[in-house]
């Protein structure tokens, strides 16, 4: 098995996080520090250390759908006062990670899993993952100007792919609600589309990632996937591999 895969499945991050912490000098094998990524490793006999701490195999895999509220970091980690993710998961002992992200002041649906190979998969733009947004904007946007973000508008990282977008109502104060469907996961995407066309971004919620949805859930909360919703999910990462 390669090491950066032990790592990812022991539940230590993702396998790109893993050869980060490679190339860092951080991983030992037997008491040898390895930076070479694909180095080939026995879980059962060799003693794998990160940070000096030996990974003892692993972890179940686990799959997690999380409400991430609004003020909320999209990260294990805290940064001074802003609340993180393991906050509000006090009673999850298994460490997981979230596939993508979602801005400070946004909320919705987050995927938390160990399985490092899906996360890659379902993280990475080439396999067209859809993400869905309910969006509060400023003004009234077009139908032109909603057809552009269909066709794909140019940012400064390059052409968006072509979005699903349609106005679901006006507020009494003038402004927009628009359902977005998006099929990449770049930074700050559904704020640079709509900044591009003259409306910017007021309310964010990630309403949908792939099929899961938020029913059932309430911000700050989560639950576990179920096994019907765990086979659906790798079947999809299997199909997109496959292609």
């Amino acid at each position: 098995m390669r090491l950066q895969k032990f790592i990812a499945q022991c539940g230590a991050g993702s396998r790109r996080a893993a050869e980060r912490m490679m190339q860092e000098g951080r991983v030992s094998v037997n008491g040898q520090v390895v930076t070479t990524l694909g180095v080939q490793i026995d879980p059962e006999q060799d003693k794998i250390r990160l940070d000096n701490k030996l990974l003892k195999g692993a972890e179940p895999l686990t799959y997690i759908l999380f409400y991430k509220p609004k003020g909320c970091l999209t990260s294990m980690k805290e940064e001074g006062s802003r609340p993180a993710i393991p906050q509000f998961l006090e009673r999850i002992k298994i460490r997981v990670f979230p596939v993508g992200r979602l801005d400070y002041d946004a909320e919705g649906v987050l995927l938390l899993t160990n399985d490092g190979e899906l996360a890659k998969i379902l993280s990475h733009p080439r396999y067209n993952i859809p993400r869905r947004y309910l969006v509060k904007v400023k003004g009234i946007p077009s139908a032109e100007k909603l057809s552009s973000l269909k066709r794909g508008i140019r940012l400064e990282d390059g052409l968006t792919r072509p979005a699903v977008a349609r106005r679901k109502g006006t507020t009494k104060a003038g402004n927009s609600w628009v359902d977005i469907t998006v099929w990449e996961g770049r930074n700050r995407l559904i704020k640079r589309m709509f900044l591009q066309i003259g409306h910017p971004v007021q309310k964010l919620k990630r309403v949908q990632f792939s099929f899961l949805g938020l029913a059932g859930l309430l911000p700050g909360r989560y639950r576990y996937l179920t096994p019907d919703e765990i086979k659906r999910l790798r079947a999809i990462v299997e199909e997109k591999v496959e292609r």
